[in-house]
């Protein structure tokens, strides 16, 4: 467990559970074993992952723009990008569970800002929530992660991304 338990969960204990929120997950969330990790190494066994669905969001494109100590190397958040996609899994948090993925997605630690994507599920285009670099802490400085490549590659093929995506994912950027 980490410091930011406590933060989560006096947050998840303020939430509004009347709600919810559309949740575009296109990263390393996806990568089921890696998140079962996290979720026990941060004390949040409780919680699972809901139903997801396929996705593409719209308009945007992978940037990898964040030096990550961790990873050891830039990993990839979104950026503006007419006519591109990037595919993922759309989940619909409960408000009680978003400060969990808050967490997650390093919001929590100014890592990360949450922003609105369009995105395509089944046909239907609606608006979720992405989680992407914080301006403040985007750089291009270093060398990609081939771990958080990886990383990405393995949640991806999880998640049923179609073949040619998984296959672009490889390449790096």
């Amino acid at each position: 467990m980490d410091s930011h338990y406590d933060q989560v969960m006096k947050a998840r204990s303020q939430a509004d559970t009347a709600t919810s929120k559309l949740y575009f997950a296109y990263s390393t969330i996806l990568d089921r074993a890696a998140f079962e990790e996290w979720r026990a190494q941060h004390g949040y066994d409780f919680f699972e992952l809901p139903q997801s669905r396929l996705a593409e969001a719209l308009d945007v494109d992978l940037v990898y723009d964040f030096p990550s100590r961790w990873w050891g190397g830039r990993v990839a958040g979104l950026t503006d990008a007419p006519g591109a996609r990037v595919f993922g899994r759309v989940f619909d948090i409960p408000g009680k569970d978003w400060p969990i993925i808050q967490h997650k997605e390093g919001a929590v630690t100014s890592m990360c800002v949450e922003r609105a994507v369009r995105v395509r599920v089944e046909g239907h285009e609606m608006q979720a929530v992405a989680f992407v670099t914080s301006p403040r802490r985007a750089s291009m400085d270093g060398p990609v992660s081939q771990r958080f490549i990886d990383a990405l590659v393995r949640g991806a093929r999880s998640a049923d991304l179609p073949p040619e995506y998984i296959e672009r994912l490889s390449r790096g950027p």
